[in-house]
């Protein structure tokens, strides 16, 4: 064995029992308890390790520095655990703050990585790529006539965002259509604007979600009690719309859900970590007092959505309504690392009130709906402020009303 290589065999091991160390003093530092003393790390697999890394660095076609190489190594190493686990660079950690605040420049998509191949989740309301007609479920192909990269996402979503004003070209593939489709999309300025509302007829309203930022449960409560004043003081029955809604923060779910609930139960959740498992339940103080409540999904709606719905269905608060829904049911910690740097990692699984698990399930609607033209002009419409008649001319919409309007249990009154 080389000195050199040598060298690279002691850093390698020298660096994973740091990295080692300083996760389980850190994150895990609770852990050592549970811990299997004998789990450490096999000298074998440092110094496989190792030996690939200085071959590639000395043998590789191109020249490739080892802080290239074992970044590299690390987004492997995560993407490997699963669709939702991620490396974070500086900017790809900026991209995840960005979003979780509700505004950002580009062109209004949320991703993620599906049998090694980049999928819509859902466009967001009002922004080009919804307008354009970009479905969730369609695959990315190219963009700017560069093939995707599947394994790193973050750069995926780097080359959609820009400069409001520059144009991106988009190429997908849809399941129900031979040639793949191109998009010429105009960067924006994006704030999603989470929570819109109108009413359908006397009485009755109707409030979308199209994702769950940090300030989606105000947005909500502000957005139902001008619905009330609308409606002269009181509600008798709501649509919450969370179709094609991708998710979010996971404290704005639950907020969002504890808007139409007493008390109870609104989700749970099971990790290895001691902080993976918790339980959050809704405060009394229902908004609509007892009025009837439609939830409207679809296999756009995912992760926060299906909490807010799998609570509301079983806690019996709620008629859900639409299609089945994407069936997200895992938690991702973000977690800051050196340099500006963070580590994406999925840490639990949650589960509805009723125990059960809708990972790669789904939430089945209690009346199922397929929607008549998924480029409805109701649909479509929903990216705006818009009247009754064009919410009207969506065949789910018009059945959650029906819903509603068989039973009325409560008035819901303006505070």
């Amino acid at each position: 064995m080389s000195r050199k290589y040598q060298s690279v065999v002691v850093l390698l091991a020298g660096l994973f029992v740091s990295v080692a160390l300083t996760l389980t003093s850190g994150v895990q530092a609770d852990r050592y308890d549970v811990e299997d003393e004998t789990d450490e790390m096999p000298v074998e697999q440092a110094r496989l390790f190792a030996e690939v890394l200085h071959k590639v660095r000395s043998d590789y076609i191109d020249e490739v520095s080892y802080e290239e190489l074992i970044e590299m190594a690390i987004r492997g190493m995560v993407a490997g655990l699963d669709t939702h686990s991620a490396y974070l660079d500086a900017e790809e950690y900026e991209e995840i703050l960005i979003s979780t605040a509700g505004s950002y420049s580009g062109v209004g998509l949320n991703v993620s990585i599906e049998n090694n191949q980049v999928v819509v989740v859902a466009p967001f309301d009002g922004t080009p790529a919804k307008r354009a007609g970009i479905r969730s479920g369609d695959i990315i192909i190219s963009i700017d006539d560069m093939p995707v990269v599947h394994d790193n996402l973050g750069e995926t979503i780097s080359r959609m965002r820009g400069k409001p004003g520059t144009r991106v070209k988009i190429v997908v593939s849809r399941a129900d259509v031979a040639e793949p489709l191109s998009f010429d999309l105009e960067r924006t300025h994006i704030r999603v604007a989470s929570v819109k509302g109108n009413m359908l007829e006397p009485g009755y309203g109707y409030l979308r979600i199209s994702q769950f930022s940090d300030n989606t449960g105000a947005e909500l409560e502000d957005a139902l009690r001008k619905l009330m004043k609308e409606a002269g003081g009181r509600l008798d029955g709501l649509i919450l719309d969370l179709r094609d809604n991708p998710g979010g923060v996971l404290d704005s779910a639950v907020e969002v859900a504890d808007v139409f609930l007493n008390s109870g139960l609104v989700v749970s959740a099971n990790g290895r970590a001691d902080d993976a498992r918790f339980s959050m339940s809704a405060r009394r103080g229902d908004l609509l007092h007892g009025a009837r409540l439609a939830v409207l999904v679809n296999a756009g709606s995912a992760s926060s959505s299906e909490i807010v719905a799998g609570a509301l269905k079983d806690l019996n608060r709620a008629t859900i309504v639409g299609s089945q829904t994407y069936g997200k049911g895992s938690v991702q910690t973000v977690m800051p690392l050196s340099g500006g740097r963070a580590l994406k990692l999925t840490t639990s699984r949650y589960f509805t009130p009723s125990g059960e698990s809708i990972h790669e399930r789904g939430i089945t609607p209690d009346i199922v709906v397929i929607s008549d033209d998924e480029q409805s002009v109701a649909l479509m419409s929903l990216t705006s402020d818009v009247g009754a008649e064009a919410l009207m001319k969506d065949n789910q919409v018009r059945t959650a009303l029906a819903t509603i309007k068989k039973r009325t249990i409560l008035h819901s009154r303006a505070e």
